[in-house]
């Protein structure tokens, strides 16, 4: 097995709406906000490699929205998703599985692109696209408070083209017990598992594998970066932040206790880090590359 990082650019949200209850005077030092209160964050995603298996895990904002929408968000960098394909030596075209943590549009907007006549057709025309069906349920019946996150035409087309799989249906599932999330195993590839955790919005798939001896979890809006350790340092987009909280503890100690490797998706300096036991909690060690694994 090989991983590879895929960086398909950065973008702008609120810092208020990032860290939730946490003080600007506090959460401004680490992760420093513009003139408009807005911080950068990476859309940053994970390519596997094995076998005959390409896996994106999770693909960025996409292309095919408008320019007013485009314009709440700020986007900047070199980096697109065709590019850091490109830089790895593979197209779009090579992936094989899209599997999907969750379908807010930071994480699922390149799933489905507009053709030059004007359809929305799968950007990765020879890949199956794996969600959760309680998700799936949640993202397509959205409440008031999410719905402006679950763009239609980044989820219903999936359907529509017959590649929808659900993981639930896949693998073999273990419940959780207290506060240790549910796991579906073996998804798209024997050793691959999702953790379920429900606090940033119903049934996010956290994936996880082994990888070079070691645990790795692609940590999604669980942990959407190393500032985020601290526990009340939690997402105002947050669906369930008491849920999230109690996820947050739980997972970040097994993480420490087992010398994980934590993947960040929006963290916009640190790719991935070694959570770190001390006597103020758990803490995130120092941030290194994936090819520093």
């Amino acid at each position: 097995m090989q991983l590879y990082t895929i960086n398909t650019g950065f973008f702008k949200l609120d810092g208020g709406a990032m860290f939730g209850v946490v003080p600007k005077t506090l959460w401004n030092k680490v992760q420093p906000a513009d003139e408009n209160n807005l911080c950068s964050w990476a859309m940053r995603c994970l390519l596997i490699e094995d076998g005959e298996k390409l896996i994106l895990v999770d693909n960025g904002i996409g292309d095919k929205q408008d320019a007013k929408f485009f314009s709440h968000y700020y986007l900047h960098g070199s980096d697109t998703l065709d590019s850091s394909l490109a830089a790895h030596g593979f197209h779009r075209d090579d992936i094989t599985d899209v599997l999907l943590t969750h379908l807010h549009f930071d994480h699922c907007g390149g799933s489905i692109v507009r053709t030059s006549d004007g359809r929305l057709a799968p950007a990765f025309r020879n890949a199956t696209y794996w969600s959760h069906s309680r998700h799936w349920d949640w993202a397509v019946n959205p409440n008031d408070r999410e719905k402006a996150s679950f763009l239609r035409e980044n989820i219903l087309p999936i359907q529509e083209s017959g590649r929808l799989h659900f993981v639930d249906t896949h693998g073999g599932f273990t419940p959780g017990v207290g506060a240790a999330p549910a796991t579906i195993s073996n998804v798209i590839l024997p050793g691959i598992s999702v953790r379920l955790v429900e606090g940033h919005t119903a049934a996010m798939m956290l994936p996880q594998l082994s990888y070079k001896d070691r645990t790795l979890v692609f940590v999604a809006d669980l942990l959407p970066s190393i500032a985020h350790f601290p526990m009340a340092w939690t997402m105002a987009y947050d669906m369930f932040p008491l849920t999230s909280m109690t996820e947050k503890r739980a997972f970040l100690d097994e993480a420490a206790a087992g010398g994980y490797v934590l993947f960040f998706e929006h963290d916009p300096l640190n790719e991935c880090c070694i959570p770190e036991a001390t006597e103020k909690g758990v803490r995130p060690g120092k941030g290194f590359s994936l090819t520093g694994i």
